[in-house]
């Protein structure tokens, strides 16, 4: 329930500072005083969007600030998933715009994100002005309010699970008949591009070794000749290096009992013999094996030619992307081959959670019709008091294709009188009887949501005498069990049945036009609902008369 509303800097008000009372409370004012502006402030506080136009001409901020009573409400769910403070007495819900285009939004001095503001607004305030009439052509409301009454929540959310597999698996259907289309559209080329790569045998590392194999036939003869040499070197019969080694290292040996100093020396050069000794023998190998063969070195660069050609023709640069490739189109047509059999168990997957699907749908179906039944009785009672007494009102529940809310198109049929055919209420209803319908079916949903507190924006706009003050009572019951009802109105009839009544009116001050708003006393009460009744200029009768409304609440 609204405490206490607090607005500093908004469009026409400078402070305003306002207790509001629980069950039905009125707000009047002339038009144009300011009501549509302190219901901006509340509608920023639900999260709406702001625009820094709403900042007062010459400040630099504005601030709208609420207080909410929720111990009759259980919501500490909600803030405990939100890791925010919970005080259920004394709820505080923050809004500052700044004139730099700064929006901040804070629940109990915690920031919090609009989306956050705006899902704890809508627990907290319904505000319904006269655009909202226009829901009344929409199917998701119709749909919503059916949902509301039939209290299937568990139905609902059971099909939206279903529904969202079901649609998974359809997805799923649908790209491999995708695929399976792209793929026999490819096949062919897939297959000559995957034998092209298969007969080229290609192994991970194979190009640098066939480059350096190349490398090495054609310069064989070269090479060949190096190592003959370096041979010859080593070894020649004539002075060889490991020879004439051996010598020094046998000569040095001989020394090395009477000269111990050249220890060190002699085992160096011992070592040293053995080890070019291996490499001298290794060169001679080497020399001795190494052939020109031109025939192999026709093989190794017509495997390199291959090799290249790929790499150009399918723009990579290594036998390992190759390898990658020829994997992958392998796997592609692996996939094309067993497509059928896989496309298959894809569509006994889908046909069965469709069959589910719709079992799930003809048990929110059922919830819907039971709940019908119940709206179309309890609207013809609200409504033939409420100045309508021939009136048919009924809901029609049509099956549409599945979708995320059910397999059901709903529609409000309406008839003021018995001689007009039911039509959608949007189509044929005035106006008043528009209102009226509204009236009665928030009335209905108030009874089956725990909401604490719903603000009418001339919610009697086509109404008057009478019926204006059925609506009135509408509203006072609203107001009941735990409930706060507000409602903006410029009808005495319902102004006089509020247990408390505030007034919104404009001001000149010295810093120019401000809005103002207070809570009036039972005098100012009656001053205020003649005023409504007579005018400007407020007559005995006038005075009378609303003595007589307000002595009648």
């Amino acid at each position: 329930m609204l405490k206490q509303l607090y607005i500093k800097n908004f469009t026409l008000i400078d402070t305003l500072d306002m207790r509001f009372q629980p069950g039905f409370s009125v707000i009047t004012g002339e038009t144009g005083a300011g009501k549509s502006i302190i219901l901006g402030a509340i509608n920023l506080l639900l999260g709406q969007r702001a625009d820094i136009k709403s900042i007062k001409t010459g400040c630099d901020r504005c601030v709208i600030e609420a207080h909410f009573d929720l111990s009759k409400y259980g919501m500490q769910e909600f803030f405990t998933e939100n890791d925010i403070d919970y005080d259920e007495n004394d709820c505080i819900i923050r809004r500052e715009l700044t004139s730099a285009g700064k929006s901040r939004a804070f629940i109990n001095d915690t920031p919090v994100s609009l989306t956050t503001m705006r899902m704890l607004g809508q627990q907290l305030v319904d505000i319904h002005s006269q655009h909202q009439n226009l829901l009344l052509n929409e199917e998701d409301f119709q749909l919503n309010v059916v949902d509301i009454i039939a209290k299937n929540g568990k139905q609902k959310d059971e099909y939206k699970q279903s529904f969202a597999a079901y649609v998974k698996a359809k997805e799923a259907v649908a790209q491999l008949r995708k695929a399976i289309e792209k793929g026999q559209e490819n096949e062919d080329y897939l297959r000559f591009q995957y034998k092209e790569l298969e007969e080229a045998t290609l192994e991970p590392g194979m190009q640098d070794a066939l480059e350096q194999e190349s490398e090495t036939l054609s310069h064989a003869e070269e090479i060949k000749t190096a190592l003959y040499e370096a041979d010859n070197i080593f070894t020649g019969n004539e002075g060889g290096v490991i020879e004439r080694l051996k010598e020094a290292s046998r000569t040095i040996e001989g020394i090395r009992n009477v000269y111990p100093d050249i220890n060190e020396a002699s085992e160096r050069l011992a070592s040293c013999y053995i080890e070019l000794k291996d490499i001298a023998q290794e060169i001679s190998e080497n020399a001795e094996n190494l052939e020109f063969d031109p025939h192999r070195l026709e093989i190794v660069n017509t495997k390199l030619d291959t090799i290249y050609s790929l790499q150009h023709k399918h723009h990579l640069s290594t036998v390992e992307e190759l390898i990658e490739m020829r994997e992958s189109i392998k796997a592609q047509l692996n996939h094309i081959d067993n497509s059928d059999e896989e496309l298959q168990q894809l569509e006994a997957e889908e046909a069965r959670l469709q069959a589910e699907c719709k079992r799930y749908a003809d048990a929110l179906t059922e919830t819907r019709k039971k709940a019908a039944k119940t709206i179309e009785k309890e609207m013809l009672a609200r409504l033939k008091p409420l100045g309508i007494p021939n009136v048919r009102f009924a809901i029609q529940l049509d099956e549409k294709p599945m979708c995320n809310d059910g397999s059901d198109k709903v529609s409000f049929l309406f008839s003021a009188n018995t001689s007009t055919a039911m039509m959608p209420v949007a189509q044929v209803a005035s106006g008043g009887e528009i209102a009226r319908v509204m009236l009665s079916l928030k009335a209905m949903i108030s009874g089956a949501v725990k909401l604490p507190t719903i603000i009418f924006d001339e919610i009697d706009t086509g109404v008057s005498g009478k019926i204006a003050e059925m609506m009135a009572m509408i509203m006072v019951e609203m107001g009941e069990n735990d409930r706060q009802v507000i409602s903006i109105t410029h009808l005495p009839q319902i102004a006089a049945r509020g247990a408390s009544h505030y007034k919104v009116y404009k001001e000149e001050t010295a810093d120019g036009t401000v809005s103002r708003m207070q809570m009036l006393s039972d005098d100012e009460r009656i001053n205020e609902i003649a005023q409504m009744l007579s005018g400007s200029d407020i007559t005995e009768a006038a005075i009378s008369n609303a003595k007589a409304l307000l002595g009648n609440k």
